[in-house]
């Protein structure tokens, strides 16, 4: 029997005063509805306040400084009498308002805000014949899941923009915690990890602060090229995720996988949903925007407090040595697909959410993943990307969290006391002991190493621009889309488009135009009509600084 998850995942101070969850949610009926949503009983995210209330209900308590201090009198400050100034020696107010102004940390870089839940994974296929980690070795294991569903710019985004969603989740195993990392869409914006910092192009400008959002995304075309076969054409084709239940989670990145015979092959890790896919109107998009930005947390928030807990299957595609040799594409293109008619997909198992977060701080903003904790078994491939975010992932959390970021309960290695010779620094948590403080009294396990491999080569900046960035844009224009679905595609486009400078309309359209002739001429046609007529522009969204959306007439 697996502890509780709560055991492990994200306790909280919160744990030690507030009783277990009860069914005590107000279901009396809103008959006025200021912020737009239909009428009915409260939602469980609304409820929150209610039930600490009813919780709370009858148990008396002493309030206390961090130190453990009772307070006597909270509200008012140690002043020289009634109207004199307050006394430097006022320690209750010192520590307030020195914790206050220290309580924000730095967002994060990118997918800055999200939706947190816990749950688990369970084996459903036995894939041992490709890798010999233990997290995936045995039909029917369950272990803990960390999971967090952000958007890819800040904290002031709302969540029906349309805009790149993506997911982290972490599988918690033995002595690893095995992180994955990937979005909505099965490629990324970046063929190069140079190019990842690029991301504030499209959030805010220089000037005003102002998010301009898909138009900067357009403009990277002289950067990357391979943009326009990446996400171009399913950020604009689609509609906008009805939340995080209702998508699919790719892991853009190439892994490599070992069997216990040292046999080596690379794979993919895609995730999808159980509750199939579910899009949002760009009508209704606008509308929630203004009455519900937090929808997409909302919504998962209610979800698993009402018992319908979203799942998702795990598959891999594997690709071995030889096919990656002679693939006509670079299989560590992360901005290239591998298609599934050659690289079918296996399932691996099921991931589960049923646990929503008892303090979203501890457990959400606060929750570190990175793609360097692999397991056994799981090894990097020569992806670019991946090689890059292998360093970039665990020190965002250093800058962010401190050096002592593994330390956090909700970051601790599970069923397992770290042992290695990393010492003091901000935030210590743990009290680690070694007896020594030299290599020698390590306890190595050589049969732990990853496999070698060989490289050769000189060393140079290879430039990865001149590849084949147009095919797969191209089939996916004619091959994939239908008519309606291609008409959609160019008009979200042109929507986005036309707000930017000409020089970026010109040379988004010739980028489009060498993945398909007929692609470029009919998102041109499209921007001359919104030139001449304005009105009949769709109106579309940009964001603002404020984290709210502005309708363009």
């Amino acid at each position: 029997m697996l502890p509780p998850l709560g055991d492990h995942a994200g306790n909280s101070l919160w744990d030690l005063y507030i009783c277990p969850d009860e069914d005590l949610t107000d279901t009396s009926d809103r008959t006025i509805m200021g912020d737009g949503r239909p009428q009915g009983p409260r939602d469980e995210a609304d409820e929150q306040l209610n039930q600490f209330r009813n919780r709370q209900r009858g148990r008396i308590e002493t309030l206390t400084t961090a130190a453990g201090i009772p307070i006597a009198d909270k509200l008012n400050s140690l002043t020289v009498g009634p109207r004199g100034p307050i006394l430097l020696q006022d320690s209750v107010y010192i520590e307030e308002i020195a914790h206050f102004d220290r309580e924000r940390i730095p967002e994060r870089v990118v997918h800055a805000k999200g939706a947190g839940a816990f749950g688990f994974f369970e084996v459903t296929s036995d894939i041992s014949m490709y890798t010999r980690a233990k997290v995936f070795n045995e039909v029917g294991k369950r272990r803990p899941l960390q999971s967090d569903s952000p958007l890819s710019v800040g904290n002031r985004e709302v969540q029906t923009a349309r805009e790149i969603l993506g997911f982290r989740r972490q599988i918690l195993h033995g002595r690893r915690q095995l992180g994955f990392s990937g979005q909505q869409h099965t490629r990324v914006f970046h063929q190069r990890p140079h190019s990842v910092p690029y991301t504030h192009t499209f959030a805010e400008t220089e000037s005003c602060d102002s998010l301009e959002g898909c138009r900067h995304v357009l403009g990277l075309s002289k950067l990357e090229t391979g943009v326009y076969s990446s996400s171009l054409n399913p950020v604009f084709r689609s509609r906008i995720p009805f939340g995080f239940r209702f998508m699919n989670g790719y892991g853009s990145n190439t892994f490599k996988l070992v069997n216990a015979e040292n046999e080596e092959v690379y794979c993919k890790f895609i995730y999808k949903s159980d509750q199939g896919i579910k899009n949002l109107t760009n009508e209704a998009a606008r509308e929630l925007a203004g009455t519900d930005p937090d929808f997409a947390i909302r919504d998962l928030y209610d979800a698993i407090a009402n018992g319908n807990f979203p799942s998702w299957t795990l598959y891999i595609q594997v690709m071995t040595f030889e096919q990656a040799r002679t693939f006509q594409f670079n299989p560590f293109d992360v901005t290239k697909v591998w298609p599934q008619k050659q690289f079918p997909l296996i399932e691996v198992g099921k991931l589960v959410l049923n646990r929503n977060p008892k303090n979203y701080f501890a457990e959400v903003e606060q929750i570190a993943f990175s793609v360097s904790s692999l397991v056994p078994g799981i090894e990097p491939s020569p992806d670019k990307i991946l090689q890059g975010r292998l360093f970039s992932y665990s020190d965002t959390q250093r800058y962010r969290l401190g050096a002592n970021y593994l330390q956090l309960p909700v970051n601790c290695p599970y069923r397992v006391r770290p042992r290695n010779y990393e010492r003091d620094g901000e935030m210590t948590i743990m009290a680690l002991q070694t007896t020594t403080r030299t290599a020698s009294g390590s306890h190595q396990r050589p049969h732990r190493q990853r496999t070698p491999f060989e490289v050769s080569g000189d060393v140079d900046r290879y430039d990865s621009s001149n590849e084949d960035n147009f095919t797969q844009a191209g089939i996916f224009y004619r091959e994939v889309l239908d008519d309606d679905q291609r008409s959609r595609l160019v008009e979200n486009i042109a929507n986005n488009l036309v707000m930017a400078q000409d020089f970026i309309q010109e040379r988004a359209v010739k980028n489009f135009a060498q993945a398909d002739p007929e692609y470029g001429s009919r998102v041109a046609e499209e921007l001359k009509k919104l030139k001449v007529c304005p009105r009949n522009r769709e109106k579309s969204t940009v964001r603002i600084s404020t984290g709210l959306q502005a309708e363009l007439d």
